[in-house]
């Protein structure tokens, strides 16, 4: 779904998703942790930026270690955070009843490293429209097309 409204909205953009990649995520057939960290790990030192989703009840395991992997790269890195859990932040109610009793949490927490990781170099934007008009101001996904020799 990101990849497609991305791959829509910004025109010769270039995007390496690993599901696509049936070398590695065929599950029909077998690759093991080395060949998939080796493509991963290739894929990503090729990238000019990364984009992650980080939704959920915690962020993909998979999706953390290929954000710290990529900020070593110093390159941007666009997140997006739409999950539900996030809305309300400005319910006064939700902030005096966390304050009051911590279980009482109704937000999801992002592990701030990870989050310091991505806000070095990038941005957390809420929605797939945000991500891609985050994206085209820092004019990163945009490449020059070459013409063909022939």
């Amino acid at each position: 779904m990101v990849a497609k409204a991305v791959r829509e909205a910004v025109p010769g953009v270039d995007l390496y998703v690993p599901q696509e990649n049936m070398a590695i995520n065929d599950k029909s057939s077998y690759a093991n942790s080395l060949a998939i960290a080796g493509a991963d790990i290739e894929a990503l030192k090729a990238s000019d930026f990364l984009i992650a989703v980080i939704d959920g009840v915690e962020i993909d395991s998979g999706v953390a270690a290929e954000i710290g992997a990529f900020s070593m790269l110093d390159r941007p890195i666009f997140a997006l955070y739409s999950d539900t859990r996030q809305q309300g932040r400005d319910n006064t109610k939700k902030i005096d009843a966390l304050i009051a009793d911590g279980t009482e949490n109704q937000f999801a927490y992002r592990n701030l490293f990870v989050i310091g990781l991505i806000k070095q170099n990038g941005i957390i934007a809420a929605s797939i429209e945000d991500l891609i008009e985050g994206m085209l101001e820092r004019n990163v996904a945009i490449k020059e097309v070459q013409p063909v020799n022939k």
